[in-house]
């Protein structure tokens, strides 16, 4: 009878706490970034517009950056060396088969639609252009930003390569 009794209040217990469950509230997707437009697939999905993607250095940034430092660490060592890189020049990090190619520097980037510019000349979202090389052939090619290190990483093996800082070309 006990047994009885007990099995019938477990379950009575079991009922009105799965009842109690309330029904998850669904979260909003993320904000679409401007000239991007969501798709109908899935609200978390984005259409990148068709075209060519063209970089544009505002008149107000040309010129005002002459370099950037970047910190090149070798993961099986933990031994990181930070690197200053003039634009559009190469690097070879030295004793390996690596070499880093510098572009464009943006200290505020933005990108809208089909245009990479920077919204202003101050380092409010730095981010340079990188092709890196292994062996002379393009294993990597992208941006790198200072502020968010973990938006499309440079993704080797043994070595990363992060974005510290642009640096100011002098007078």
């Amino acid at each position: 009878m006990k047994f009885k009794a007990l099995a019938i209040m477990l379950g009575i217990s079991l009922i009105l706490s799965l009842g109690a469950c309330k029904k998850k509230e669904e979260t909003p997707p993320p904000p679409t970034p401007q000239g991007i437009a969501p798709t109908t697939q899935s609200p978390h999905s984005v259409i990148m517009p068709k075209g060519e993607i063209k970089v544009v250095v505002p008149d107000n940034v040309k010129g005002k950056w002459s370099a950037v430092k970047l910190s090149i660490k070798n993961k099986e060592t933990s031994k990181e060396d930070q690197v200053t890189i003039k634009l559009n020049s190469e690097y070879q990090i030295p004793n390996t088969n690596l070499k880093i190619k510098v572009g464009d520097f943006l200290p505020d980037f933005k990108m809208d639609g089909l245009t990479i510019t920077s919204a202003s000349a101050e380092p409010k979202n730095p981010a340079v252009k990188v092709t890196i090389y292994e062996n002379n052939k393009e294993i990597f090619k992208g941006w790198l930003y200072s502020k968010f290190p973990d938006i499309h990483p440079f993704q080797h093996e043994k070595f990363s390569v992060t974005l510290i800082e642009g640096i100011k070309a002098a007078g």
